[in-house]
């Protein structure tokens, strides 16, 4: 039931992600376009720009949740065997508590921006922050759920073997 929600919701972030890099690009060029007709569109610019934190962020989640983030495994990896598991667990609830802290600031700027209306568009400034929020929680579950992973003795994931999850 977990697996199959899990599996439900990675689907639809990369469904999001390929839905935003479509309107992102669709966005931009008519925003070429129109600047080459002579009558640019006013609000191409700010949409591009709403669009392409929302991918940002997107983009984020989904090398959070398939476990192709930038890692520096330098020195986990000159560990003895034994500590790596302790500090892995470490690292991930350090990571945890980082989206944690994500959530907290990120809630408190949405919640400032919420009655600035956007230049070009009718849309709060906080739908811009909003993203932050998304992850931040998306970040402390994912830690947390591998620290879990970590705690009850499963195999090693990739953060402990050293390469993607297949």
């Amino acid at each position: 039931m977990l697996e199959r929600a899990r599996h439900w919701l990675d689907g639809a972030l990369r469904l999001t992600a390929a839905v935003a890099l479509a309107l992102l690009l669709l966005c931009v060029m008519l925003g070429v376009a129109t600047r080459a007709l002579g009558d640019p569109l006013i609000w191409s610019d700010e949409v591009a720009r709403f669009l392409m934190v929302w991918l940002a962020v997107l983009g984020w989640l989904l090398a959070s949740r398939q476990r192709v983030h930038i890692r520096i495994r330098f020195f986990i990896d000159r560990l003895p065997a034994a500590l790596r598991r302790p500090i892995e667990l470490a690292i991930q609830l350090a990571v945890a508590l980082f989206g944690g802290l994500i959530v907290w600031h990120g809630r408190d700027l949405v919640s400032r921006n919420f009655d600035v209306e956007a230049t070009t568009v009718p849309l709060p400034m906080s739908f811009i922050y909003l993203p932050i929020v998304l992850a931040g929680l998306v970040t402390a579950a994912q830690a947390l759920g591998e620290a879990w992973e970590i705690l009850r003795g499963a195999p090693p994931t990739a953060a402990l073997r050293g390469g993607p999850i297949e």
